[in-house]
């Protein structure tokens, strides 16, 4: 089988709830972040949420970006490290289902977890714990697997740590060494403070396209302006998705910006919006759209991910949903 994308990320089981304000005070989490925890704290917020409707469903944000594309109805392959264990269990499957090629031989330990706590502004305040996750290593990465992507797509969560980071400068490597493409996303702006000399050398390096949004961009290139800041990327990375949240988005593409619309939208809860975003852009380029089209179908992708609770697409996109959006699109 060939694959559109190959996916390389932190595998975690998204645990997503409703809660009010006063929860995270109790709890003492700063809202709208990503913080590490420990198992212990993340069963103690799992306590605190008895009784309260729960999501599950894998995640992590390269899962949610090759659950997309496969949504999408690409075909898309992902290397992750889970647990022997039930959640384990309902990674795999939530993934396959989906008819994700999954390269994840479990291993003794509790699966990764991230419980997403949305408060009614839609803000989401993410607790990770990613217990074997962060196991996964170059020896994970098949190379057999590789050669058949068109794309290989790195989340920057994995430059949290070794031997994750170890994982992800591999499977670049293995993408070069066979002609193919690399996608990065940065992630969070937090990992620039401590990896941005290695991102800016895979920007200026083996990286083809480089996801990111514009608190990231800013803290890459120094730049404010957020055309500014694309056009600095694009000096390095040939292809540049910058995201500006509801304003839309900047793709940059052989020294073209091209804008790209934002889809107005009550927002319930903007888990994954960027990885969805990710996916449309990827699928479209790596099955005949124009990088316009792309942006085009990612921005609606984003919007219709953000109106739901959770990452995964409750309302999927039809072909022919595709190519209506898609055909009023010039190249």
């Amino acid at each position: 089988m060939k694959y559109d994308v190959y996916g390389v990320g932190n595998a975690l089981l998204d645990i997503q709830a409703r809660v009010a304000d006063s929860v995270l005070t109790d709890l003492h989490f700063a809202k709208g972040i990503m913080t590490l925890v420990d198992e212990p704290t993340q069963e103690q917020v799992l306590g605190k949420l008895s009784g309260v409707k729960l999501n599950r469903c894998a995640g992590g944000s390269a899962a949610n970006t090759i659950m997309g594309i496969s949504d999408f109805g690409g075909q898309a392959a992902y290397v992750g490290k889970v647990g022997q264990d039930e959640i384990g269990e309902c990674f795999l499957g939530d993934m396959r289902k989906m008819g994700v090629a999954i390269h994840s031989k479990p291993v003794d330990g509790r699966t990764g977890s991230c419980v997403v706590l949305i408060t009614e502004d839609a803000q989401r305040t993410m607790l990770t714990n990613l217990a074997v996750s962060s196991q996964l290593g170059p020896e994970d990465i098949d190379e057999s697997e590789i050669k058949k992507a068109k794309y290989v797509y790195i989340e920057g969560y994995l430059f949290g740590g070794e031997p994750t980071r170890s994982a992800a400068l591999r499977a670049i490597e293995l993408a070069k060494k066979n002609g193919v493409k690399v996608a990065f996303t940065v992630s969070d702006p937090f990992l620039i403070q401590y990896n941005r000399d290695l991102f800016l050398q895979l920007i200026e390096g083996p990286v083809d396209l480089l996801f990111c949004n514009l608190d990231e961009a800013r803290a890459l290139t120094g730049h404010h302006d957020p055309i500014e800041c694309a056009q600095e990327i694009h000096k390095h990375a040939e292809n540049v998705a910058l995201t500006l949240g509801g304003d839309g988005s900047i793709l940059m593409h052989e020294g073209q910006v091209i804008p790209i619309e934002g889809v107005s939208v009550k927002a319930i809860d903007t888990t994954g919006a960027g990885d969805m975003y990710a996916a449309g852009i990827l699928y479209g380029i790596t099955n005949g759209l124009s990088w316009k089209q792309a942006g085009h179908l990612a921005s609606h992708a984003a919007a219709r991910v953000v109106a739901q609770m959770g990452a995964r697409l409750q309302n999927r996109f039809t072909p022919k949903e595709v190519a209506d959006l898609t055909s009023k699109i010039g190249g």
